[in-house]
């Protein structure tokens, strides 16, 4: 049994220059459907075409290509990270939540791998 409870969801973050150029050339090329842009945070999400997957888009200055980072769903991102920090897994500083919106934890596999929880805090009607 696993010390966390996962959901049936996964993001994959890359960085990118202009994450509004990039939906549209992910949209043309590969089918994929813009979610939303947040810009005040820099952000962009897509539904790929596999349920449950979405990539996600970080805009930066200067992008580091290969950086990607698996993003997993939690229904309780504090339940999770509680749960992996009581296994000794480092995580990177506190929890970070964009109100309305998201809350997301890194960590690091046994290499130094980078991964992330999340816990969508979107309301849904």
């Amino acid at each position: 049994m696993s010390l966390v409870s996962l959901e049936n969801t996964i993001t994959i973050t890359i960085s990118v220059r202009d994450r509004h150029a990039s939906a549209e050339w992910y949209s043309k090329m590969l089918g994929f459907e813009l979610l939303y842009h947040l810009d005040e945070a820099g952000w962009s999400e897509m539904k790929t075409k596999t349920e449950g997957v979405t990539l996600g888009m970080g805009e930066q200055a200067e992008p580091q290509p290969g950086n990607s980072v698996p993003v997993f769903g939690v229904a309780d991102i504090e339940k999770a990270r509680g749960a992996l920090e009581d296994a000794d897994v480092k995580f990177d500083g506190a929890t970070q939540t964009i109100e309305g919106m998201v809350s997301l934890a890194t960590f690091y596999d046994l290499d130094g791998n980078a991964m992330m929880l999340a816990q969508d805090l979107k309301v849904t009607a």
